[in-house]
Parts: structure tokens; sequence; C-alpha cells
């Protein structure tokens, strides 16, 4: 901050102190990418509330995971059906009433779906429940395609008390969790659009309209002693793309786990082996591959990276990622 007047003088350990303050303040103040600290998160667990695959709960084409890292609880993406995640976590005993913060991966449906209806069931008990949403730059902006645009769910969220935090570069929101913004396209790994026809929508950035890559998608990131642990919805801006931002902004550490979805499933057997060739340099350990990721994928990468069978699985509603004990993915997923 600063200072009032050219008299105000403050002590270098005071602003120490405040630095130290605002950058780990447990209300939220986030920390850029280029600031110095890189404190690490010692104790997670990540347990997936919405994806197809299903032996508790309920699946469907979706995805979200609940992140508890170091005390604090962040929901990722909330599924596609209003009440799926809410159901679901019912089933599993999971309570999210003392969850504040929702990241939102991208604007699609299968992923912002259950917003509304969360924050409203669990500002019951809590009115601070799911009320504080981080986004990606882009998500507001205009699409054309009918019902794309997220200007509805806007309204409806802000209305109920809920605000967002738009991003539009990496930046730490608790000491070792990381959001990393929009991801730079360094690599060409198309995986939007319509599949057969290789064509997209268009959405009206500030620059005038250009072709829908979904600009906004964005992932978590914790950081912890065992490497980085990646956090993806769609994963539309590329796995790989995503793998390597998150090792720049963050640091380039091995990827302990990936986990969520990467749409894949469209992906060609060139696509994939290459794609697993970068997830290789990138030492990655442990893979739940969810929602869009495809079945097919997570068993090839099995193969082409020499993981076990407990640390490659299809992701399952109810399966768990923690650093203490690794991969649990349920019955059906094992």
């Amino acid at each position: 901050m600063s200072p009032s007047s050219a008299s105000s003088k403050l002590s270098l350990s005071s602003v120490l102190l405040a630095a130290f303050a605002l950058a780990t303040s447990p209300s939220g103040a986030a920390q850029s990418a280029g600031a110095e600290s890189r404190q690490q998160v010692s104790s997670l667990e990540i347990t997936i509330l919405s994806t197809m695959l299903a032996d508790r709960g309920v699946g469907e084409w979706g995805f979200a995971a609940l992140v508890e890292a170091d005390g604090h609880r962040i929901l990722f993406d909330t599924g596609m059906r209003p009440d799926t995640v809410t159901t679901n976590a019912k089933t599993l005993g999971v309570d999210l009433a003392s969850v504040k913060e929702v990241v939102l991966s991208h604007h699609h449906g299968d992923h912002t779906g259950g917003l509304i209806s969360l924050r409203r069931e669990y500002a019951k008990a809590n009115p601070e429940a799911l009320s504080v949403a981080h986004v990606g730059r882009g998500i507001f902006w205009k699409r054309q395609l009918a019902g794309a645009s997220m200007g509805s769910v806007q309204y409806a969220y802000e209305a109920l008390g809920g605000n967002f935090v738009e991003h539009d570069a990496a930046v730490q929101i608790h000491p070792g969790i990381w959001l990393t913004g929009p991801v730079p396209r360094v690599h060409a790994e198309r995986n939007w659009g319509n599949p057969a026809t290789g064509t997209a929508g268009r959405v009206e950035s500030p620059e005038g309209p250009v072709e829908d890559d979904i600009p906004e998608s964005l992932s978590l990131v914790i950081d912890t002693p065992k490497g980085l642990v990646v956090v993806s919805g769609c994963g539309h801006a590329g796995m790989v793309n995503i793998v390597e931002h998150a090792r720049r902004s963050v640091r380039e550490a091995p990827i302990h786990a990936a986990i969520g979805g990467f749409h894949l499933l469209h992906a060609s057997d060139e696509t994939l082996r290459w794609t697993a060739g970068k997830l290789a340099e990138a030492r990655l350990e442990n893979l739940i591959g969810a929602h869009c990721t495809g079945l097919e994928p997570v068993y090839l990468f099995r193969e082409l990276l020499g993981l076990r069978r407990e640390h490659a699985v299809v992701g399952a509603v109810g399966g768990t990622f923690s650093l203490a004990r690794g991969i649990e993915p349920g019955v059906l997923a094992r």
C-alpha cells in the first residue's frame, strides 16, 4: 500500500510484516506469480463429486471436486445438473457448508450447472458458503451460440450475494494453492468445438469476434513437497500446455498428480503418444482421468508412462487423491 504522504514512513520490518500478512491472509488475498514466496501444501485431499462413473452417488456428464489443502476447502467446478453435487456430497458424507470458494474452470454448463443451486442450498447454513467464485478472463464474454454465455448465471449468482473474482494470469490464492489463469496455447492442442467438423463458435473479445477456443480455461495447481498437483475441468487449453504453464508459473517440479478432465476422448493415437511423451518429460507420477479424458487415453497413458494400475485410473464419484494415501479410486475404477 502506498503511504498517504511523503512524511509517512514505515520501517523495513513493518513493510515486510505487512507484505507477509497480505500474502497469507485467510480472506483470500491473492499473490501474483512474480512474487518470491513459494510456500507448499503439506496436507491435501481431493474428492471427486461429479463425473460419469459412480459406484456411490450419481454419475453425470460433468465434473466437480472438493479440494482440501492445509485447512482451505475449495470446490472446483460444480457439475452439470443443479442437484448432482449436492446429492453426491450428502451420499459421501461431505459437508460443503464451510466451503467459501469455488473455482469455475470455464463457462460450459457441465461445469457451472450446479453453482446457483449449491449457493442457495448451503447459504441456508452459512451465509458465506460458496460465496466467492474464481474465474478466468473471458468467461463473461458474449458467445454467439444460443445459451452459451454466462450472463444469466452471473446475474443469478450475484443476486444470491455471490462475488466473482476474475483472473488474467497465474496467481497464488492461498499459500501453495495456485490458479493458472488463462493458459497460453504454446502447443496446438485443439480440443474445443465440434470434433466432426473442426469448427467452433465465436466469442466477442475486446478486440472483436474471434474463434471461441475457451480462452478463460484455467486449472488449479497445488504445490507440495512431492511435486505439483494439477486439477483440471476439461483442459481446453491442452493437457501439455496446462502442465508446462503450471511448471513455469509455480516451479519446475515433477507433476505428482494430474486429476480431472483433459478432453482427450477424441484424440488420435498419434496425439495421445505425443502427449504421453510430454507428460513423461514433466515426470507425471499419478493420473486420475475423469469426465472428458476418455477411457482409452487413461489406459494408454498407463502403458506408455509405465505407471502401475494404482497410479493411473479412470475417475469416479467418491474417488479420492491424497498426499498421504495416493489414489483411492473406488470399486469400479479400481
